[in-house]
């Protein structure tokens, strides 16, 4: 398969013409326009400083639909004890750089490059990127940052500073959604982070067609 040379045009191929690994296409900015109509597509931009903007569409999908949502015994208790206080929207900026400046395993770098900071900033201050906080003694001890269309969210980065203070972000922001009636939860690629909380793959075309209705 060929991998496509976007243009000016705020238009991508099909997602079924990506690469085996889910690369789509090269190049295009990071536009909200542009930004909005890939996730609205099942696509998402990839990349790291040192290379140029990637478009990718994987196959199969991890996602998380909010009623497999799975909480362990210690999450669960963790959550009781009340460790966290979990913040909707209140520190985006924060939540955003702290997923950059984290270290990671088997990581040496960031993919939220400098040019994926402000695009996404924008899209929080135009409404349509989110942040969950999870702080212990006001002190941010975790969280997570995302996209919100229609009734679906399209997970981006996740951060911890304490031990599972993503994950009780995450599972107030999931059961947030679920009562918002929210259909899925896109997570990209696949890790053993989000498997543990209840994600699973799915075909891309099944995953394309949760997505449609979605968003309607």
């Amino acid at each position: 398969m060929p991998i496509f040379l976007l243009s000016d045009d705020i238009s991508f191929p099909p997602p079924h013409l990506a690469e085996k690994d889910g690369l789509l296409a090269v190049g295009g900015d990071l536009s909200q326009q542009r930004i909005l109509a890939a996730y609205a597509g099942g696509i998402f931009p990839w990349y790291t400083e040192d290379s140029p903007i990637l478009w990718w569409s994987p196959d199969p999908r991890l996602v998380l639909f909010p009623d497999e949502l799975v909480v362990s015994r210690s999450l669960r208790q963790c959550i009781r004890k009340g460790q966290f206080t979990v913040s909707f929207n209140r520190a985006f900026d924060q939540v955003i750089r702290s997923c950059a400046e984290i270290r990671r395993k088997e990581q040496t770098g960031t993919w939220i490059t400098g040019e994926m900071e402000a695009a996404y900033s924008a899209l929080h201050r135009s409404g349509h990127a989110v942040s969950v906080e999870a702080w212990e003694n006001d002190e941010l001890a975790g969280g997570l940052y995302g996209i919100v269309m229609g009734k679906a969210f399209f997970g981006e980065s996740m951060f911890a500073r304490k031990s599972n203070a993503s994950k009780a972000a995450f599972v107030a922001f999931v059961e947030h959604l679920r009562l918002e009636g929210f259909k899925i939860i896109d997570c990209q690629m696949r890790t053993g982070h989000l498997l543990s909380l209840g994600a699973r793959e799915i075909p891309r075309t099944d995953y394309l067609k949760i997505l449609k209705k979605a968003l309607k």
